[in-house]
């Protein structure tokens, strides 16, 4: 697929957080709706998500977290966030993954969960973990296609709505 070919990732730095705030809040609006409610995803998510990525992008201990834009031909199409949590029982984070909806299938998913699943393994773990917003039925198909595993399910809240959160994890041994 030449399409593929053309996936480039490159590191996220503090100057792309609207951007990425703009990746997050199509991909939420898109996949998301239904399951949240219309108002939050038709106006606030896109203002939320913004300060969100300019504090996050901003704050200190970034040798804790790896954010990279995936493109293609030089357009952003999807990011990834991996986190590594010293204290959590469940390994590094993979708090975000999202590729922009007229771009998934072509293998950003993959690409952006190879360099989290790299970026885990140079951090000496031997574990990721994500949370899933439950009724997301294509990235749970996703997510257990690649390898992930079910392990759990969490109380939530987003967007002034319950939630529940599906835990998955993915052990290091596995491949993607």
């Amino acid at each position: 697929m030449s399409t593929a070919r053309a996936l480039s990732l490159r590191p996220a730095t503090p100057a792309d957080a609207d951007l990425i705030a703009s990746i997050h809040s199509v991909s939420w609006q898109t996949t998301y709706r239904g399951l949240l409610p219309a108002a939050f995803l038709d106006g606030e998510v896109t203002r939320e998500r913004a300060a969100y990525w300019q504090v996050r992008l901003n704050a200190p201990g970034a040798e804790r977290r790896n954010v990279v834009i995936a493109e293609i031909a030089g357009e952003p199409i999807g990011f990834a966030c991996v986190e590594w949590q010293p204290d959590s029982a469940w390994g590094v984070l993979l708090d975000n993954l999202h590729a922009l909806p007229g771009h998934q299938g072509i293998g950003v998913g993959k690409l952006l969960m190879r360099a989290a699943v790299d970026w885990a393994r140079a951090q000496g773990e031997t574990q990721l973990y994500l949370y899933v917003l439950e009724g997301n039925t294509p990235a749970i198909g996703f997510y257990e296609r690649q390898g992930w595993q079910f392990a759990g399910a969490e109380p939530d809240h987003m967007g002034g709505v319950d939630i529940t959160a599906l835990r998955y994890v993915y052990r290091l041994d596995s491949r993607p």
